[in-house]
């Protein structure tokens, strides 16, 4: 299986395919409302803002498996994040990215690049960067600020 063959959820509870995405540069990132990486909503919102015209998408799964900072519902944290950071990327509906309930995506793309744990998670914003043609080239652990991987996202534009 490859990435677009996967499905997941979107805030309203739909189906999305990933196959959606084909042919886009993807940056991939479990997220939360309440963790100390938050503020890096705003570095990501520069990168779409940029890059969004070239092809450049960034799929947003909030996960509130760490230290419970994503807590409210799909609709609050959708709220948040474009009411304090002007948000305009997709957002999908919470997930697990470690454990017995993990995203069937996550353990795909954790299979594909393994970060400082292994393959797991470390924490919240953990970013995948997948090329045009589905390719997971890249994994960057959450203290990697959007504005230092762009160089990377480039490349692959």
């Amino acid at each position: 299986m490859g990435i677009y063959d996967y499905t997941v959820k979107d805030t309203k509870g739909q189906e999305i395919s990933l196959s959606e995405y084909k042919g886009k540069v993807l940056l991939i990132v479990n997220t939360a409302t309440g963790c100390g990486f938050t503020p890096q909503y705003e570095g990501l919102q520069k990168l779409y803002d940029t890059y969004q015209k070239d092809g450049f998408e960034i799929l947003d799964f909030p996960c509130n498996q760490f230290g419970n900072q994503a807590p409210g519902s799909d609709d609050e944290i959708v709220e948040f994040c474009q009411m304090k950071y002007n948000t305009t990327f997709k957002q999908f509906s919470k997930i697990e990215v470690n454990g017995d309930n993990e995203s069937p995506l996550y353990t795909y793309l954790k299979s594909q690049k393994s970060g400082a744990l292994g393959k797991k998670i470390k924490w919240n914003f953990t970013k995948f960067l997948v090329d045009r043609e589905g390719n997971v080239v890249d994994r960057f652990g959450p203290s990697e600020k959007p504005e230092k991987i762009e160089s990377d996202i480039k490349k692959l534009l």
